[in-house]
């Protein structure tokens, strides 16, 4: 992307915020599946599974985009530590965003739960195991965990770019004049 754009993409801009709802919904979804023993346990899971794979699939779509069309530069007077901080939860972002539901998708498979999105059963592909499903369990519920204090991080970095620094970066996102 050329230095001269002070935006993201339209596509950049929508798969963002399609994403975000997408994510914060699937972490309260997440929350509500460990905290309740009730039948609405099920109908989380129907949910959670999906959608998963569909934040993955848009997750994959997003790194492309964002590997052929780039972002447009973080202000010149922005110091070093916040430009490695902004890198480094980015990196963290797209990690976490593909890595989560590959291991929700390892974990089932290992205990043979069945991931059916729009009626298509997916494949196995982690082998049948009862403590590999336990191991995968703990990776995915300490990374959720992971992911839901960068978030917080995310939206405190992004008002603190709003309200305070008012230097054009959450502008780039949300899409107003930088």
């Amino acid at each position: 992307m050329s230095p001269t754009h002070t935006q993201f993409t339209p596509l950049q801009r929508a798969l963002h915020w399609v994403m975000a709802i997408c994510i914060l919904s699937m972490l309260f979804i997440g929350v509500g599946m460990v905290s309740t023993i009730r039948p609405t346990y099920l109908t989380l899971v129907s949910i959670h599974k999906p959608l998963g794979v569909v934040i993955l699939v848009l997750a994959l779509i997003r790194l492309v985009v964002r590997l052929t069309k780039g972002a447009p530069p973080l202000p010149e007077d922005m110091p070093i530590p916040m430009k490695l901080a902004a890198w480094l939860s980015h990196l963290a972002f797209y990690a976490l965003m593909i890595v989560l539901p590959l291991l929700g998708w390892g974990m089932l498979s290992a205990a043979r739960y069945p991931v059916v999105v729009f009626g298509v059963q997916l494949p196995w592909i982690a082998p049948h195991s009862n403590d590999l499903h336990t191991l995968l369990w703990n990776a995915h519920r300490f990374l959720a965990l992971c992911f839901f204090a960068l978030i917080v991080l995310h939206l405190a970095a992004a008002l603190f770019h709003a309200l305070i620094r008012r230097d054009g970066v959450f502008q780039a996102m949300a899409g107003g004049r930088r």
